[in-house]
């Protein structure tokens, strides 16, 4: 695995686990938790790609 995807994995992996959306979502509701993962994937996604292009 390129080190690009691997960052991207690494950040969002914790954040956007199970265990982690369930307690995010009793804790904010529905319409933060999903706008938290979609921000997550997004950000996670676009920071292992710039990464990727730095460090081929």
């Amino acid at each position: 695995m390129a080190r690009g995807p691997a960052l991207a994995l690494l950040l969002a992996g914790p954040a956007l686990s199970l265990p982690s959306i369930a307690v995010i979502y009793s804790v904010i509701g529905f319409k933060k938790t999903f706008t938290f993962c979609l921000l997550t994937v997004l950000m996670s996604a676009a920071v292992g790609m710039a990464f990727g292009w730095m460090y081929p």
